[in-house]
């Protein structure tokens, strides 16, 4: 396990330079939705997930494999993509529909934090619904490590920083130093004051409210339970798999 000193939080994919994650590894989170989603989708069965940038990129992808072998996957600004297979809500990425499927993913913030993450050590893509599964990974790094909170559109997400302050919380017993990163103190401290009713602090959150007229209630109640999988989905060479398969 890494010290918690060498652990820092990044509030969004516009916090940080590529440059920045050379030597370090990183998780990603975006709890609302595509950390989410994609863990759902690896644990019910997905192949892989290929995590791009743009709507462009998707399809360059997808002219390059079998039609029935991939699902177009992701949104813009909470809605589905135009023609896409799936959108960004976990409860669409069942078993019968996502097993033994490559998933083509496109979301707003949360794909392109992945991407900018390119250049770690490792990266991993956590969420509430894996958080032991990312505690027993980082028990293994005696690297830096870096939370990257994608964020919404270059702004600060309470529910992404809530689950970078769990997973600090959990790696220092509750008792942060005094030498821990600012981003990591306040992380930290975010998660102390809203810890224990993660699901009524992320539901008046201003990306809840966002999405309230765009989807389910539902999808942000399943988005907040704790370790429902225990799966690791982290990188190789451009592809999300479940590292804990």
């Amino acid at each position: 396990m890494p010290e918690i000193n060498y652990i820092d939080v990044f509030f969004s994919v516009q916090a940080f330079q590529e440059e920045e994650l050379r030597g370090k590894s990183a998780v990603i989170i975006d709890v609302l939705r595509a950390s989410s989603s994609i863990t759902t989708a690896i644990s019910n069965g997905a192949k892989k997930v290929i995590p791009v940038a743009d709507m462009s990129d998707a399809m360059k992808i997808a002219t390059t494999m079998d039609q029935k072998d991939y699902l177009l996957c992701g949104e813009k600004n909470g809605t589905k993509i135009e023609g896409y297979h799936l959108g960004n809500s976990p409860a669409e990425y069942e078993p019968e529909v996502v097993k033994g499927k490559t998933l083509i993913f496109n979301t707003t913030n949360g794909t392109k934090a992945i991407k900018k993450a390119s250049l770690a050590n490792e990266v991993y893509v956590g969420s509430f619904l894996n958080q032991q599964a990312i505690l027993n990974a980082l028990q293994k790094h005696d690297d830096e490590i870096v939370l990257i909170c994608s964020g919404w559109q270059g702004r600060l997400a309470i529910e992404d920083t809530l689950f970078a302050g769990s997973l600090l919380h959990a790696v220092s017993g509750g008792n942060l130093p005094d030498n821990a990163k600012d981003g990591a103190k306040v992380a930290f401290g975010l998660f102390e004051k809203y810890g224990d009713d993660l699901a009524g602090a992320i539901s008046k959150s201003d990306h809840a409210k966002r999405l309230a007229e765009l989807v389910p209630n539902s999808d942000i109640e399943f988005c907040c339970k704790v370790n429902e999988f225990d799966v690791l989905p982290g990188m190789r060479d451009g592809i999300l798999t479940n590292l804990n398969g």
